[in-house]
Order: C-alpha cells, then sequence, then structure tokens
C-alpha cells in the first residue's frame, strides 16, 4: 500500500501541511511535510491485512491508519495531535467524519507533560550532539590491547609501552587466567614462539584475550590487567559515534558548524517550542500551531544563545510546566471510552455497517 495508492482509492480522510510551514517557522529551505489519517479496505481490515502507517520513502509523508491515529490519540502523542490542530490553510483534504474529534476533547495535563517530556529528550540529544561535535573519535578503532596494562609497583604502565621498551611481540606472549581475580591474567614471553604461545590476542579485532597453555617451569614475565568494562564503553561509543557520521544530515551539520555554538540549534529551537507549546495547552487549554514568536525561535535556529543559556531556559520551561498542571482543573487524559465509541462508530460508517 502507497499513499499514490490512498489517494487512488479514495482512502485518505485527513491530510495537512506539518512542522515548520505550519508553526510559521519556514525558511527558503525548509521542507513540505505532509501528515494525515487514512483507513484500510474492509478485506484488508477483515482479513488480518493490517496496515497502520504508510510513508513516502523520505518520510516527508505521512499517514496513520484510522485506529493507529486513535491510539496515539488516546496517549495524547504530540504528532497527531498537531496534526489534528492543524490550522485551517494547511488542511490540504479533510472528510467530514473527522469532523467527529474535537481537539477540547484532549487538551489534558497529560497532553501537556508529553509535550514537556518529548522537549526534554530533545535537549538531551542535543547535549550527546554537543558531546559529538567537542569530542570527536578518531576513525583508527582502538583494540583491545590499548586496555591492557601491566602491574608495575604500585601502579600501572600500558601493555604496549611495556612491550615496547622490551622491543617484545605480543604474539610471543603467552596468558594463563589468574583465579577469583577478575580481568587479571599471568603473562608469559617465548622469544623463540616454540612453545606455541598463542599472543595476548589472536588479531586485533579480537573481543577477548586469549589464553595459553603454559608448561611448568616458565618464568613469569608479568602480571596483565584486562580493562574490559572500559573497552565495551569504548566500542559503545565508536559505533553509536560512526553511525551518527553516517547517518546525520549533512546540511544541518553544517549550519550546526557554522554558528559555532557546538550543538544542534534546530533541535533546540524546537525543544523551546514544544516547551511553550505545553504551557499554553495547561494555562490557556488550547494547543496553538502558528507560533507567534517566530522571530525569537528563528534567533535559536540561528544560534544567537548558547546551549547553556537554552539548557536553563529549558529546564525552567519544563518546571513551569509541571506546576501549572498541579494545579490545573484539566482532565488527566483523555476520555478513553469515548475515544473507542468514536472509533467504532466512525468505522460502521466507512464500512456501511448497520448494527
Amino acid at each position: 500500500m502507497t499513499i499514490d495508492e490512498l489517494r487512488k482509492n479514495g482512502l485518505i480522510l485527513f491530510e495537512a501541511v506539518v512542522g515548520s510551514r505550519a508553526y510559521g517557522l519556514a525558511t527558503a529551505s525548509s521542507d513540505t511535510d505532509i501528515r494525515g489519517v487514512f483507513y484500510l479496505p474492509l478485506e484488508y481490515y477483515l482479513g488480518g491485512q493490517y496496515i497502520a502507517q504508510v510513508a513516502n520513502a523520505s518520510n516527508d509523508e505521512v499517514f496513520y491508519e484510522l485506529g493507529r491515529f486513535v491510539e496515539l490519540l488516546s496517549k495524547s502523542n504530540p504528532t497527531v495531535l498537531e496534526l489534528l490542530a492543524s490550522p485551517a490553510d494547511c488542511i490540504v483534504y479533510q472528510d467530514l467524519i473527522m469532523e467527529q474529534f474535537k481537539m477540547q476533547d484532549f487538551i489534558t495535563r497529560e497532553a501537556a507533560m508529553t509535550f514537556a517530556q518529548y522537549a526534554m529528550v530533545q535537549v538531551r540529544k542535543a547535549k550527546g550532539l554537543n558531546k559529538k561535535i567537542n569530542n570527536p573519535m578518531d576513525r583508527e578503532r582502538k583494540s583491545l590491547l590499548d586496555f591492557c596494562f601491566i602491574i608495575a609497583g604500585h601502579g600501572s604502565l600500558p601493555l604496549r609501552d611495556w612491550l615496547s621498551e622490551r622491543q617484545w611481540k605480543q604474539e610471543n606472549c603467552g596468558l594463563a587466567k589468574i583465579e577469583h581475580a577478575k580481568g587479571m591474567y599471568s603473562l608469559y614471553y617465548d622469544q623463540t614462539q616454540i612453545l606455541g604461545y598463542k599472543g595476548v590476542v589472536t588479531s586485533l579485532e579480537s573481543n577477548e584475550v586469549s589464553l595459553s597453555s603454559i608448561p611448568k617451569g616458565q618464568t613469569l614475565g608479568a602480571y596483565l590487567f584486562v580493562n574490559h568494562e572500559a573497552y565495551s564503553s569504548y566500542c559503545k561509543a565508536y559505533n553509536e559515534y560512526f553511525s551518527w557520521v553516517s547517518e546525520r544530515n549533512e546540511a544541518r551539520f553544517e549550519g550546526t558548524m557554522n554558528h559555532g555554538q557546538g550543538y544542534d540549534a534546530k533541535n533546540m529551537m524546537h525543544t523551546i517550542r514544544l516547551l511553550q507549546q505545553a504551557k499554553e495547552i495547561v494555562s490557556k487549554s488550547e494547543l496553538q500551531i502558528l507560533r507567534p514568536n517566530r522571530e525569537e525561535l528563528l534567533r535559536i535556529k540561528d544560534g544567537d544563545y548558547s546551549y547553556d543559556e537554552l539548557f536553563v531556559w529549558s529546564h525552567k520551561l519544563f518546571e513551569e510546566v509541571e506546576e501549572l498542571c498541579l494545579q490545573s482543573l484539566l482532565p488527566v487524559t483523555p476520555d478513553q471510552d469515548k475515544l473507542r465509541q468514536q472509533l467504532v462508530g466512525i468505522r460502521k460508517q466507512l464500512y456501511q455497517i448497520k448494527r
């Protein structure tokens, strides 16, 4: 099922332009994002061929099946709440059946908090990006050998340095595990390679050290400690960093680097927007999509504020939303029974079921 097929078969119930164009924050480089609602043909629905969502390749256009749309509404999902609250000039098409969903039924304390909590996730993402930008990782991946240390007196030496001082090769080392001492090994060395030691690691891609059979009477070279926890953390950080590098939007990243603040300014603009919307939900009982403070938000996007300033600002707004929710008389959550009945009624209309 494609979006073109949805259009061709008249299955679309609601379609609107969302995102920056709906917020009034679009610039010359802004994309046009479309969101909407559709319903499945009866044979799909009854035949177990349920499709919850249909999107184009770039995810610029996403349509939710009616049941999925209602499920997300029941959870006060910010994306579908914004879709339902679309300004009139952003609505491309609306079937009369969709008028049964009234935005006021979803103005709840839960809605305010989901917007606020989603915003704080963006703060953490921005902080993570800040860390990636200011602490880039070398493309050359470290090996487990870089996390091996020789016990020396009251301290330790990196294994690589210790071997280099002796002009020894890690391939000629033999390790024996020390019982009841996690990460500790006895290290032996065979210059002749006659004893068949397996080395500290079999290859630079190894995630574990190699153990060798040590004949009796061999001279102990040193005690070796392997910091497996540090190696594991490094591998995770390395994979996350270069996954981010491969997947990042280069134009957006270039903008981040150009403003010199070291964070994703567009991300933080939306953080403040979400928090301001959350505050409006609980204080004004409305979800306002078109933003009245375009210039202020675009200054954030342009990097006019430091990350620390935005961090403090966002936490202050979040605390205000929490406090307002404690005092609010708004419903806690949407009326779940009413929502289920609406879904059943709409499906009966769509499928012309009389009972």
